[in-house]
């Protein structure tokens, strides 16, 4: 029972630790799910996850049951009763099982006198939990974002504001780029089928499947011969926009962790790839994408800001850039998103993209192609970006994505589709006197 009652307080710290010192679940769960065996990581996860896409919901449960919040060195019971509070709410964990191990839970954070606490509150709770979410569904809360990006999504997207918040507090769905250097989309469809598992070609996509039930990747039939790659399909199109051939030299700015460069390769699997990112262990997982499926690109660790450091004034045919983002389009992937981001960090984004993508375009050939992406749904980083970009610089047109009232293309996050994403696709031309 001692590893059911330390999880529980693994998913307490793990919330702590993004809430209180800003770090992603990205960074924090993979290690911490390393020593459990498959059952507790994916539980793990689903309390993590689980407890930032209802944050509010539960803050809120938890001032109507406690006269006083807990601070200092009992804050991490408060965030060991949102474990408890999620369990009872969200999973099909048994009641009195989810309260026993969070109870139990106090004794690992060193605060045993709490026990009673932590019982008190959660089966006040039991007791009147129709009535208390009954409330908080008619509250502002049931948003389940800060108000800050609730106005600016309202700003943003009026009509689909209500489409867009109702995505965000969905669990994602799961999406399959199929290899097509080892099998076609439909030839893969017929061995999940085979497996057991249920899944939908996408109607747009040459590559997508969608699962109808997410699975781990063990169950997928050649994932650990690459196969598939797990990608939603919003990502998918970056590569098909930039429309990469054989023999040309490509670019992937900001590539970690490198599902967009295998993306690339097997599209044109004779293109000279480079793939650049700023953080070393991101870059680390484009390698281990790679060699998962039998690839080869140039791998630099760089900053895209000062290609002149690595690029050996090489210039390129095409370049992907993903550029670094408010990350507003995958609030569902990543929920925690909506708590680590500040309404300050949009400006500061929008200046960071811009300097990329001015130097960038420098690295670029005449008549060549850049796909910028980003995985926001902001029009500061995205149409507002592209608009300012075309007109300071003469030499690009805009292709295939939008006009110069609109540049680009916007999809927005849709539980049947896939995330948040922009692009605008431009072609490097000669400067108009």
């Amino acid at each position: 029972m001692k590893t059911h009652y330390n999880l529980r307080v693994i998913a307490a710290k793990a919330v702590a630790q993004v809430l209180d010192q800003g770090q992603s679940l990205g960074a924090l769960l993979p290690p911490l799910q390393a020593s459990l065996n498959e059952k507790d990581r994916a539980l793990l996860q689903e309390l993590c996850f689980g407890i930032m896409r209802v944050l509010p919901q539960l803050e809120w449960i938890l001032r109507q049951l406690m006269e006083k919040p807990l601070t200092g060195k009992q804050r991490p019971v408060h965030y060991l009763l949102m474990v408890g509070l999620y369990q009872l709410i969200y999973t099909r964990i048994p009641a009195h099982a989810a309260l026993a191990e969070t109870v139990e839970g106090a004794v690992a954070l060193k605060r045993p006198p709490l026990k009673g606490l932590i019982n008190g509150v959660l089966r006040q709770f039991q007791r009147q939990q129709a009535a208390l979410l009954a409330e908080a569904a008619q509250l502002d809360i049931r948003h389940l974002h800060p108000s800050w990006l609730q106005k600016r999504i309202l700003a943003a997207w009026p009509a689909q504001y209500a489409q867009i918040i109702d995505a965000n507090n969905q669990r994602p769905p799961m999406w399959l780029r199929v290899n097509r250097r080892h099998h076609s989309r439909d030839a893969y469809l017929a061995l999940l089928a085979d497996a057991a598992i249920a899944a939908v070609a996408h109607p747009q996509l040459p590559d997508a499947i969608k699962l109808e039930v997410p699975c781990n990747v063990g169950r997928l039939p050649g994932f650990d011969r690459g196969w598939v790659t797990v990608q939603d399909a919003s990502a998918q199109d970056c590569a098909l926009l930039l429309a990469p051939q054989d023999g040309e030299t490509i670019l992937d700015l900001c590539a970690a962790p490198g599902g967009k460069t295998t993306h690339l390769l097997e599209i044109a699997p004779a293109a000279r790839v480079t793939a650049v990112d700023v953080d070393g262990q991101r870059a680390a997982r484009i390698h281990d994408n790679l060699q998962r499926l039998g690839m080869q690109a140039e791998i630099i660790i760089g900053d895209g800001r000062t290609p002149e450091d690595w690029c050996d004034n090489r210039l390129f045919n095409r370049i992907l850039l993903d550029a670094p983002c408010s990350a507003t389009g995958v609030i569902r992937r990543h929920p925690d998103i909506k708590w680590l981001r500040r309404d300050g960090d949009i400006a500061e984004l929008a200046e960071l993209q811009r300097q990329i993508l001015h130097a960038a375009w420098r690295t670029l050939k005449p008549g060549g192609t850049l796909l910028y992406a980003t995985c926001s749904i902001l029009p500061e980083e995205n149409r507002g970006q592209i608009a300012t970009f075309l007109a300071g610089h003469p030499d690009a047109r805009l292709q295939e994505t939008g006009d110069a009232a609109a540049p680009g293309l916007q999809c927005l996050p849709s539980p049947a589709s896939g995330d948040g994403f922009f692009y605008a696709k431009m072609i490097k031309g000669t400067q108009v006197p």
